[in-house]
């Protein structure tokens, strides 16, 4: 039988992970400690209950299970192979999970490094917006063992509503990326007919109600399209053009792999850059409908 967790280690408090970490402590009744480079989320969940890390070794150190929850698969890469990073702190038996969104090779690649050590690295992207973060209501798409699955479940239920075990390691990650492929892809679809609905005469709010009733229904038309979109509002620090071209450019990696010309994604990447050229890079990413038509 599994030996039960005595401690986790939280290492990332960004827009999505300082949430997440919140949530894992105050639920999941198992002492949580956390790290980050900037001082203030983590005074806030320190008033939360969770200990303090005080750097990426110590964090490992001592804990059963690590989270991750960082920019990109690249910085995941950084913080395993730097001199005091996860790599030289891991032990047996120890558990990473990677929250953040990374390239498949670089996951498949971590997975075997860490296997190299006697411990487990597997990917477990989280899906759903910042508030979502915050109610606990998140989506999670795992790539692991199913005795691994099995046993991290309760942990990823502190902050997830939908957990799905999407096979081996590193199809946690496919799942992810195509999941925001296609949302990117179904944005710019609204973005378009909102700036042709306008121009022809149709109230944009009355143009996104009667779709919602009808089979264009979803959840980027009454999240994205209705609550971004239509008021104008496309605030920093949420999922910003920026960080969604680089979750669409780890698709367009894929589907390269695959031999696949994603002609659609393709469109998208190239908004993202004309967003980031016009200096949209910080804001929300369906600021991208402001360049529509223009």
């Amino acid at each position: 039988m599994s030996q039960p967790f005595k401690q986790i280690g939280f290492i990332g408090l960004g827009v999505m992970g300082e949430p997440m970490c919140r949530n894992l402590a105050v639920k999941s009744g198992i002492n949580v400690i956390a790290f980050d480079l900037d001082p203030g989320p983590l005074q806030r969940v320190f008033a939360r209950g969770v200990g303090s890390g005080g750097s990426v070794r110590a964090t490992v150190e001592g804990s059963n299970v690590i989270f991750l929850s960082l920019p990109s698969g690249e910085v995941v890469s950084e913080v395993a192979h730097a001199t005091d990073g996860l790599l030289a702190a891991i032990k047996a038996g120890q558990i990473v999970v990677d929250l953040s969104t990374s390239p498949v090779d670089i996951t498949r690649k971590l997975a075997q490094e860490f296997a190299g050590r006697g411990a487990v690295f597997i990917d477990a992207p989280v899906a759903r917006t910042r508030a979502a973060a915050e109610a606990g209501t998140l989506s999670v798409m795992v790539g692991a063992d199913r005795s691994i699955f099995d046993r991290l479940r309760p942990l990823i239920a502190t902050f997830a509503t939908e957990i799905t075990h999407c096979g081996p390691v590193g199809c946690g990650q496919v799942v992810k990326i195509l999941n925001n492929m296609v949302l990117f892809q179904i944005g710019l679809a609204i973005a378009e007919a909102k700036v042709i609905g306008e121009r022809s005469g149709v109230d944009p709010a009355l143009l996104f109600d009667t779709l919602a009733k009808g089979s264009a229904d979803s959840f980027a038309l009454r999240n994205h399209g209705m609550k971004a979109m239509l008021p104008g509002e496309f605030p920093p620090r949420a999922f910003s053009v920026q960080y969604a071209r680089k979750d669409l450019n780890y698709a367009l990696r894929l589907a390269h792999a695959a031999r696949i010309d994603a002609q659609g994604a393709h469109n998208v990447d190239v908004l993202f850059g004309e967003a980031i050229e016009s200096g949209f890079g910080e804001q929300y990413w369906p600021v991208i409908s402001r360049l529509i038509g223009t």
